[in-house]
């Protein structure tokens, strides 16, 4: 901690470096006023002890008012005469930090280094919370940016109803209240026909503006080719990642996003999908309450923005009548209690399995609901330390 003085008995500038030189601090004593004014507008101050009587009882308000200009928020600490109150008054509601009153045996020097390390510590921890609020602020501006590009209403059609939820992560800070966080994670849905439904799920890693930026130029790129000719999933996921490989935004910092892109034709009740990195779908039989993983991991590629050319692979697959398809990112699976292990107390795809089973017979709302109520409870109130995306859909004729 630095500290500067003003103090107008010279006498007294030993004692106050004995006494507040310890501890790492370095303080700097002046009882001439043009060599303290050009130590107080030269260097910066963690802290500023200020006689109320120097240089002299009647020029230390003009002092003090022109050394408020020249620092930059350091707390001032003034030292005042016994009883002289309205002096004192005067100076606190100019905005003097804190004040130690004299005594006749010089004892409160021996309170002079608890008194500067108090109004230091106050201080930076007023700055600490101005640089918080304008954080969560930050924060909440890119959460809005990342959810405005997420679909309010999900298609029913033919016999379809498709229900999609991002919930962003929620970390518990210090007993306090939870902190809610910005991520990357978005799921999509659009048509590309009368009986053609897209249905996407992406998730960029990182989190806060970068991963926001890298969903929203995916999102952007998607929207912008999605008319165009492709012959199938696999080669319109392709052509997205060739076009991400060139993105300074998704690739700044080793930044990729995993997707799994879907088609979902309702006419001839057949979904085709390619996965990018990502979870596979799984599949729920409701007659049966048997559920699958969709797809095989041998077919899985790699994330989008890796490598450019990659081969990704098309999986198709029939959904039977009276059934329920789970797409998800991984911030699901990966929800695990805050002294646990993270991989072997995680929710798993088993807790998924199970959330599914236990609501197979309410409404696809009420089935996410239960899913994320799940998810959430094993963190036992200290959140999910990353967002979180699903889209559920059911075939029943």
């Amino acid at each position: 901690m630095k500290i500067l003085v003003g103090w107008e008995v010279p006498d007294d500038a030993f004692t106050l470096e004995l006494l507040l030189n310890v501890d790492g601090n370095e303080a700097s004593i002046y009882s001439e006023l043009d060599s303290f004014k050009s130590a107080a507008e030269s260097e910066h101050w963690d802290v500023i002890l200020l006689s109320l009587d120097f240089p002299s009882r009647e020029a230390s308000m003009e002092l003090f008012t022109q050394l408020q200009a020249v620092i930059d928020a350091s707390p001032i600490v003034g030292v005042c005469q016994p009883g002289d109150t309205t002096h004192l008054i005067e100076f606190l509601s100019q905005g003097l930090h804190s004040h130690v009153v004299r005594d006749d045996g010089g004892d409160f020097m021996m309170l002079l280094t608890s008194v500067l390390e108090s109004a230091y510590e106050t201080i930076e921890a007023m700055k600490a919370r101005v640089v918080a609020e304008r954080l969560s602020e930050e924060v909440e501006s890119v959460r809005k940016l990342q959810e405005s590009v997420i679909p309010s209403d999900l298609p029913k059609i033919n016999g379809y109803s498709i229900v999609g939820r991002y919930e962003p992560s929620e970390i518990k800070v210090s007993g306090r209240n939870s902190v809610v966080m910005a991520g990357g994670d978005y799921y999509d849905s659009f048509m590309l026909n009368d009986e053609m439904i897209v249905l996407l799920v992406g998730d960029a890693s990182g989190h806060g503006v970068k991963a926001c930026m890298s969903i929203m130029t995916m999102h952007t790129l998607i929207r912008m080719i999605k008319n165009e000719q492709y012959p199938d999933a696999a080669e319109f996921v392709g052509a997205v990642n060739d076009r991400l490989c060139t993105s300074d935004i998704v690739q700044d910092e080793g930044g990729f996003i995993t997707l799994l892109y879907s088609m979902l034709n309702v006419e001839k009740h057949q979904i085709e999908w390619t996965c990018a990195g990502h979870p596979l779908p799984l599949l729920q039989d409701l007659d049966t309450n048997e559920i699958t993983v969709m797809g095989n991991e041998d077919d899985i590629g790699l994330p989008l923005a890796v490598s450019d050319g990659w081969p990704y692979e098309k999986m198709v697959a029939e959904i039977p009548n009276n059934s329920r398809v789970l797409i998800y990112t991984d911030g699901l699976e990966e929800a695990y209690p805050p002294s646990g292990d993270a991989l072997l107390d995680q929710f798993g795809v088993k807790g998924i399995i199970r959330g599914l089973q236990d609501s197979k017979d309410v409404s696809l709302d009420a089935a996410l609901d239960h899913l994320f109520d799940l998810s959430s409870d094993i963190t036992e109130g200290a959140g999910r330390h990353d967002d979180t995306s699903v889209i559920l859909i059911e075939r029943k004729d």
